[in-house]
């Protein structure tokens, strides 16, 4: 990102929250694809070599699908990206395989999602990549800063127009390359598997399927139960080390009774070699907090981080107390650096700017720390304090019940067994999100696919040599049910025309 962009998203970050010392007083867990630290893996040389096959274009999108005022028809230009190495063309009816960008550029998706790249050889398939609105190079208004400033530009911000955005491009591309008996296959992960989802349920004239990855759909207007993101988190620190779960659970007392001292927070910020001087012990406690959530949600293979970060907790020498054990955890998780930034989760970047809006006003995820037999202090989810905290900072009201009311709600499951098909939600149950996310079958096109033990997102990124046996057989049974779907379509498609 160069000195401008950075500068924009700045202005943007102080112009946005200017009203709240804090973001929020508890901190949603990320969604993503990938995590946010930068102790990644390293590419595969399948998705280098693949991204030198894609084609960059720009389609003059609609900001607004659903209104006929004279600003709905102002326009954007919005991203895709084709790769057509593979395809079998329009002739045969070859599929298209069509990732939906979520909450970030497309930049930060193309290098690390491999359902597309790595199945199109097999299924002779078109790859696009979309962009999501307001993310990326798709930004209407010219630029971040100002399709944020106030109520009327940041209103085009949310899911619904969004995945008529993709329809718009889709059927686009498929004019385009006289592709109209070409079936799409739609796939997303996390906020991007739920785009996926519901873009079958709205545009099944569109897409034929889709593969909705690690898609927590029910965690929204207490469907699922508050608690159970973090009750899987502790969950996965207590069946890897029982001792890594007790040192955590002890150290948030132990925090505040440091913080409580004379000079307590000067003390706090040498133990953990913090940046910046802590303004309270909270500081600390949401990026621990934060970094645990993500350890365990991306705990991926091969190299496994929640154990590399608990290995490093009980491993401490003889004598370390529960703060100095902690802080050898986090060393161990980030790596070595001069300093830890407890504003890492927090920093004004597109993705957490962008998203934070989204989170102020659709995609409202009641999430909440319990009592019982967490890891974590007791911190359930307040929505009336949530409505006003976000009143305050974008000067509307939150819709916490919009997402049940427009895609499915209390009764999801028996409104998709009677009305919806060609769905495979995939879950890892390590993951916390697996928690409001569809873990049994709803008929026999609406499947679900899970592993034992599996992370985030992980069976739609790029296939490594490394990866366990487990995830390779989950990918398999993915494939096979989609081709099921297309075979069925292309039978259906011949009996049509042989009555035409």
């Amino acid at each position: 990102m160069d000195t401008l962009r950075s500068f924009q998203l700045l202005s943007l970050f102080f112009l946005v929250f200017t009203f709240s010392a804090s973001v929020f007083a508890f901190n949603m867990p990320r969604l993503g694809t990938q995590r946010k630290t930068t102790q990644h893996e390293p590419q595969t040389t399948s998705s280098i070599s693949n991204l030198e096959d894609l084609k960059t274009y720009y389609y003059t999108q609609t900001l607004d699908h659903f209104n006929y005022r004279p600003d709905s028809y102002t326009t954007f230009k919005q991203r895709y990206v084709i790769n057509s190495r593979y395809w079998g063309g329009a002739n045969a009816s070859a599929p298209i395989f069509a990732y939906l960008g979520a909450e970030e550029s497309l930049d930060d998706d193309l290098p690390i999602i491999g359902f597309l790249s790595d199945n199109s050889p097999r299924f002779k398939a078109l790859q696009v990549h979309i962009e999501h609105r307001y993310y990326g190079k798709s930004v209407p208004f010219g630029s971040m800063e100002a399709a944020l400033k106030n109520e009327s530009t940041r209103g085009y911000f949310n899911s619904v127009q969004a995945i008529a955005d993709y329809a718009a491009v889709l059927l686009h591309i498929k004019k385009k390359l006289s592709a109209e008996n070409s079936p799409v296959i739609v796939v997303g992960g996390s906020y991007g598997g739920m785009l996926a989802s519901w873009f079958r349920l709205k545009y099944p004239h569109i897409a034929l399927g889709a593969v909705a990855a690690s898609a927590p759909i029910l965690y929204f207007d207490t469907i699922a139960p508050q608690a159970g993101y973090y009750s899987i988190v502790t969950k996965d620190f207590k069946e890897t080390s029982e001792s890594c779960y007790e040192t955590i659970r002890e150290s948030w007392a132990e925090i505040d009774r440091v913080a409580s001292k004379p000079h307590g927070l000067e003390a706090l910020g040498k133990r953990f070699n913090t940046c910046n001087r802590l303004n309270g012990s909270v500081d600390l406690k949401d990026y621990l907090d934060a970094t645990y959530s993500e350890a365990a949600q991306y705990n991926h293979p091969p190299t496994y981080p929640l154990s590399v970060l608990c290995s490093a907790i009980d491993g401490a020498s003889v004598g370390t107390d529960t703060l100095g054990r902690v802080y050898a955890g986090v060393v161990a998780y980030m790596g070595n650096h001069t300093c830890y930034d407890m504003d890492l989760y927090n920093r004004p970047t597109e993705t957490h700017v962008g998203w934070n809006w989204q989170t102020c006003s659709e995609m409202v995820m009641p999430i909440g720390h319990d009592s019982k037999d967490s890891m974590f202090p007791p911190a359930p989810f307040n929505l009336n304090k949530f409505i006003n905290e976000c009143k305050s900072l974008y000067g509307v009201m939150p819709q916490p019940h919009w997402v049940t009311t427009y895609y499915g709600g209390q009764d999801l499951k028996l409104a998709l067994h009677r009305f919806g098909s060609n769905i495979i939600f995939s879950n890892g149950l390590r993951d916390p999100y697996s928690s409001g996310g569809v873990l049994e079958n709803i008929s026999e096109s609406i499947l679900a696919v899970t592993t034992v033990n599996g992370s985030h997102c992980l069976d739609i990124l790029v296939a490594k040599p490394s990866d366990p046996q487990w995830l390779v057989m989950q990918r398999k049974t993915e494939v096979n049910i989609i081709e099921k779907w297309i075979a069925n379509y292309h039978d259906d498609l011949l009996a049509f025309k042989s009555h035409v």
